[in-house]
C-alpha cells in the first residue's frame, strides 16, 4: 500500500504545487493515483488556507476527489484543525458526506473519544502514533486498538540519519500494534530515509507533498505524482536484497 499524503498542513507559503482548493486537490489525486498511489490523505481547507473540520467544506473536498479517483480518501482530525476536543467532536457530527477513513493522533486531547464517534459513524480510523510522543503507550493500553483501520508511525525526527533510528524506536515502542497493520513514514529530511526502511520492512508507506517537498536527490518536486513516482522507486530500492547507500545526502536516496 503506498498513500498519497496531499497536502497537510502546507499553505501557499510551501510553494505552488502545495494543493488547497477542492479541485487542486481533486487533480493532485487523480495524477498520484494514475503513477502508483492506491489511497489518500488530505487536509481539507478553508478559502484562506486552514485545515478545517468543516462538514460544507469536507464535502466539497471528498466530491470532488472521487469524481475523479476510485481508492478510498481520507481525513485528519488534528487537533491544529479544531483545538477544542468537545467541539471536534460536534464538528464530527455534523460531516453529511463521511471520508473512508480519519487520522487521529492519540496523544492528543480527546483521541479516543474522537476514535470511538468516527467508529460510530462508520469511518475507519489511523491511529497516529507519533515518535517523541506517549502515543504508543496510550495506544496499548486503549481497549479501541484492536478496531482501528491501521496504525500510522510517524516519525517526527528530520534528520536523515536519527530518523531512522527513531522509526525503530517507534515500531519497537508499538510492539504488536494489537496486530493492526502499520504505515510507516518520515517528514522532510527524514522522508527518505523512513520509506526506504518501510521497503526493507515490507510495511505499507506514505509519501506527498505533506511530509516532503523534495525528490531524491534534492531537486523540488513539481507534484504529488512526481512524489509517488519516486517513492515507488525507493521503495522497491529498500526492499530486502536491494543495495543499502549509507552516506549519502541528505536530499539523496539513504
Amino acid at each position: 500500500m503506498t498513500q498519497v499524503c496531499l497536502n497537510g498542513s502546507r499553505t501557499a507559503a510551501d510553494g505552488a504545487a502545495v494543493p488547497l482548493t477542492p479541485e487542486s486537490l481533486a487533480d493532485s489525486a487523480a495524477e498520484a493515483v494514475a503513477v502508483g498511489a492506491t489511497d489518500i490523505h488530505v487536509h481539507p481547507k478553508t478559502p484562506c488556507g486552514r485545515d478545517t473540520l468543516s462538514p460544507r467544506v469536507l464535502a466539497l473536498t471528498l466530491s470532488a476527489i472521487r469524481a475523479r479517483v476510485p481508492v478510498p480518501v481520507g481525513v485528519t482530525t488534528g487537533a491544529w484543525a479544531e483545538p477544542d476536543p468537545a467541539v471536534r467532536l460536534e464538528r464530527i457530527r455534523e460531516w453529511t458526506v463521511l471520508p473512508d477513513h480519519a487520522s487521529v493522533n492519540w496523544h492528543e486531547p480527546g483521541a479516543e473519544e474522537t476514535a470511538a464517534l468516527l467508529m460510530e459513524r462508520g469511518v475507519g480510523v489511523e491511529a497516529g502514533i507519533w515518535s517523541g510522543t506517549d502515543g504508543a503507550e496510550r495506544f496499548a493500553a486503549s481497549p479501541l486498538g484492536p478496531k482501528v483501520l491501521r496504525v500510522l508511525a510517524e516519525v517526527t525526527d528530520t534528520d536523515p540519519l536519527g530518523a531512522v533510528a527513531s522509526a525503530r524506536g517507534l515500531l519497537s515502542g508499538l510492539g504488536s500494534a494489537h496486530d493492526r497493520p502499520v504505515l510507516l513514514h518520515g517528514e522532510d529530511e527524514g522522508a527518505w530515509p523512513v520509506l526506504r526502511l518501510a521497503g526493507r520492512l515490507g510495511l505499507a508507506t506514505r509519501v506527498g507533498l505533506e511530509d516532503v517537498l523534495f525528490l531524491p536527490g534534492g531537486r523540488p518536486a513539481g507534484s504529488n505524482g512526481e512524489l509517488v513516482a519516486a517513492g515507488l522507486a525507493e521503495y522497491g530500492a529498500g526492499l530486502p536484497g536491494a543495495t543499502d547507500r549509507p552516506g549519502r545526502p541528505s536530499g539523496a536516496n539513504p
